[in-house]
């Protein structure tokens, strides 16, 4: 396999899209690369993250299941994913502020490494990673 790309693209599905626009664009801060129609209905929202793309999508007709809650041990699967920035008390600071759920404190995990995790509205978690060293 030959990668055409350094980075990845992430596809998250929600019925509960304008709470989590406004978390991946306005609380996390996330530029918006561009909003395209769905193939077979529905709206996608792709967000910048670096190389990296977060597609909030929207379907219509909207899914009947939701997946399991509870993060990294709530079931198997894509539980959490990683950000990588270099401010992490701020921005930790500025998500409390606007409400968001805090799911793991700031806490070093090893020496230069440390880690937060906030869920979305829709209880997807992401992990904040600041690398003292990056």
């Amino acid at each position: 396999m030959s990668i055409q790309k350094s980075a990845i693209d992430l596809g998250i599905i929600t019925n509960n899209l304008h709470a989590m626009l406004t978390f991946y664009g306005e609380q996390l801060g996330l530029e918006v690369e561009s909003v395209i129609g769905m193939p077979g209905g529905g709206v996608m929202h792709r967000f910048k993250a670096g190389d990296s793309i977060v597609k909030v999508i929207e379907t219509d007709p909207k899914p009947d299941l939701t997946a399991a809650p509870g993060g990294i041990r709530g079931a198997t699967g894509y539980r959490y994913w990683t950000l990588h920035i270099s401010d992490l008390e701020g921005k930790l600071a500025s998500l409390e502020a606007a409400g968001v759920k805090v799911v793991v404190p700031v806490k070093e995990i090893r020496t230069g490494i440390t880690i937060a995790i906030v869920a979305d509205p829709d209880g997807n978690w992401v992990e904040l990673l600041n690398n003292a060293e990056g």
